[in-house]
This record gives C-alpha cells, sequence and structure tokens, in this order.
C-alpha cells in the first residue's frame, strides 16, 4: 500500500502506544540475553567458590562410599546420610542459586527495565485455539523464531563438540588419578565449558535482543491514520475545540459587556484601543480593568460606554499601557497609578462642573514609560 492512504505503518509510536503496551507486559524481551546472564551468574559463583565446592563435591562422595560396618545395622544411617547429603548440597548449590536468582531479575534492566504488567497475568482463552496456534506456529515471525532456534542449536553444538574434541585427553586423565584429583579436574572442565557455552550464549543474546528491539519497535509503529485518531481522543477533535474557544470568548465579551455600565471612565486611543476602569476605594486597592478591546471590540465598548454615559478620556499611550500590562479583571499595575490617578480626578472634576454648570477642566495629558505599552508602542 501507498503511504498515502494511510495504512503503511511508518510513523513512530506515541507516548500513549507505548505506555498502553508497557501496560499489557508486551516489551522487549531476549530469553536468550537472560539466559546467557543466567548461566554465566552460574559459572562465576561456581568459579569463584571453586575450592568450597570441591569440598561439598568430596563430602557427597563420602556419604556414599565411606561409612562404618556397624552403620550397616543401624535403622538411623538412610536419615543420617539424606539429612547431611542436603546441607551439602545446598552448600553446593546455594552461591548458585543466588546468583542466578540475581542474574534473572537483573537481566530485564539490559532490556529497559523491570516490568510487571497485571493484564499479562489475566488467561487469554484466544490463544487456547488450535488453529489460531498453529497461525502463529506457521506466521513469518514463528519461522523466524524456529530458524533462530536451530541456528543456535547448531552453534552451539559445534562448538561444544570441537571443545570436548580438544579436552579428549584431559577427560581421559580424570579416572586415572585419586578421587580429589578427578572431582578437582571434573569441576575445573564443567566450569571452563560452562563458561565457553555461556559466552556463545551471550553472543547470540546480544544480537537476539538488537533484533527484538527492533522487531518490538516495528510492532509498534503506526499509521498516520492512528496517529490521527488517536490525537483526535486524547487533545479533542481541533473542530470542536476550536468551538469551544469561539463559545467561550463570547462569554466572556458578554459578561465583559454587562459589566461596562459600572466603570468610572474609558481610556481610548481614539479609534484602536479601549479600556474601561472602574475604582472603589473601599473594596479595591487600585482601579481595576473591567473592560478591553481593540479595533472592533474597542468600538462596542465606546458605544457602549457612550449610551450609559460614562466618560471617554482620549489617553493613546495610557490606552495602550493598560491594554498590554493588565489582564481582564485584575487591578492595574503600579507604575499606572499616577497616569490613571490624573485622569479619574479628571473624571470626578469633569462631573462636578457638569452638575454646577461651570466649564469643564482641561483633559490630562498622563505620561507613561514607553516600555508599559510592549508589542502597542508604535500602534
Amino acid at each position: 500500500m501507498s503511504e498515502d492512504s494511510g495504512q503503511e505503518k511508518t510513523e513512530l509510536p506515541s507516548e500513549k502506544r507505548l505506555r498502553e503496551s508497557r501496560e499489557k507486559g508486551e516489551v522487549a524481551s531476549s530469553r536468550d540475553l537472560s539466559g546467557a546472564m543466567v548461566v554465566l551468574a552460574a559459572v562465576a559463583a561456581l568459579m569463584s567458590g571453586g575450592e568450597s565446592a570441591l569440598r561439598h563435591v568430596k563430602r557427597l562422595f563420602d556419604l556414599g562410599l565411606d561409612y562404618q560396618r556397624s552403620a550397616l545395622f543401624s535403622d538411623q544411617l538412610p536419615g543420617q546420610v539424606v539429612h547431611a547429603a542436603t546441607w551439602e548440597a545446598l552448600g553446593l548449590f546455594a552461591p548458585v542459586a543466588v546468583a542466578t536468582l540475581l542474574a534473572t531479575l537483573v537481566s530485564p534492566l539490559l532490556m529497559g527495565g523491570l516490568n510487571f504488567s497485571v493484564q499479562a497475568l489475566q488467561p487469554k482463552f484466544d490463544r487456547m485455539d488450535p488453529i489460531k496456534g498453529l497461525g502463529r506456529i506457521f506466521a513469518l515471525r514463528g519461522l523466524v523464531e524456529l530458524a533462530k532456534a536451530l541456528l543456535k542449536l547448531l552453534f552451539i553444538g559445534l562448538a561444544l563438540l570441537l571443545l570436548l574434541r580438544h579436552w579428549r585427553d584431559t577427560l581421559q586423565a580424570t579416572g586415572s588419578g585419586t578421587v580429589t584429583a578427578g572431582i578437582a579436574l571434573s569441576i575445573s572442565l564443567l566450569g571452563r565449558a560452562a563458561l565457553v557455552f555461556g559466552c556463545l550464549l551471550a553472543l547470540i543474546g546480544g544480537l537476539d535482543a538488537l533484533y527484538q528491539k527492533f522487531d518490538h519497535a516495528k510492532r509498534l509503529r503506526m499509521t498516520k491514520q492512528e496517529l490521527r485518531d488517536e490525537s483526535k481522543e486524547t487533545d479533542g477533535n481541533p473542530e470542536l475545540k476550536s468551538r469551544i474557544r469561539q463559545v467561550q470568548q463570547q462569554q466572556s465579551r458578554q459578561r465583559m459587556m454587562e459589566e461596562l455600565p459600572k466603570a468610572d471612565v474609558v481610556i481610548v486611543n481614539p479609534s484602536h484601543f479601549a479600556v474601561a476602569l472602574r475604582y472603589d476605594d473601599g473594596r479595591m486597592g487600585a482601579p481595576r480593568v473591567i473592560a478591553k478591546g481593540v479595533d472592533l471590540l474597542a468600538q462596542q465598548i465606546r458605544l457602549v460606554a457612550g449610551s450609559h454615559r460614562i466618560p471617554m478620556v482620549e489617553a493613546p499611550p495610557l490606552a495602550r499601557a493598560l491594554y498590554a500590562t493588565t489582564e481582564l479583571g485584575r487591578e492595574i499595575p503600579m507604575a499606572l497609578y499616577v497616569a490613571v490617578a490624573q485622569v479619574l480626578a479628571y473624571v470626578y472634576q469633569l462631573k462636578q462642573a457638569v452638575a454646577q454648570g461651570e466649564e469643564p477642566p482641561s483633559a490630562p495629558i498622563p505620561e507613561v514609560d514607553p516600555d508599559l505599552m510592549g508589542p502597542y508602542r508604535d500602534q
């Protein structure tokens, strides 16, 4: 299929798909690498405690071959032998068991960390379907695993066969010396053979780990359509989100217009900006912006202010600074206290002059720091 059809899995998996994959227990894993770690850990434990292992093995042989004649007529002999053999076997295999247990826990860290999934423990009855089982066996992935197993068997078997041929004379010599020497030589040969086996398995496991990571990432890849669908599920439909934002903006403007008649003054720049301020010295620490807008919205603010006879003062720098620095419903910044105070004082004087029939005062020209206008400095 072509990539434009949206069906070819060419996209990297999203964080959501990776998370869901881990929750299902579907992570990259290599049995060969885990097996190699276990074998190498067992070999390391065995070889590091070679003398102790030799003593335990020698005592096990002694238990079966060396005992007093009188003990043959004792009914306690079997129990004593089993008890002693059990402790010797524990002493021999306990370090190996601990080392292999630690290797089993540590090996997943090489593939990306430990992962425990409850979903993976749930029974899946579709796996019991024999037809589907045959399909999995003869699928491409199943054939690849079968080929890998045959190659591993051939490679490791051939290597160990060559090793045995190389040690042929040494193996024959194990029965020609004393029992202790034979045991020591046998343990040494077993450890060296296990070490070679572990190294070969580690080589295969390293290559298999790379393949498993590649195969896992390939199976998690997504089509472009899947990415789009997931984006809609996660973030929502873009058209719906745009509509929600539009409705929210309309509601915000409606509330703003409902608050506008309570304004004490509207500061304008005569056509582009309009900012309405309200100040209640009993409840507010500073004047508050209750409405603001640019262009068309600014014209609507001026129309509403005119219909409610709210004073409008032309102060372009102050209007731009208020619009840039103060959010709707917030108090003005301290840097604009003096400029706004001049405007409010003018409004109060204007109302008093109109009420008394006096000549109106001159409009102030408040000074504003140009940096407070932000991106609207030149508008």
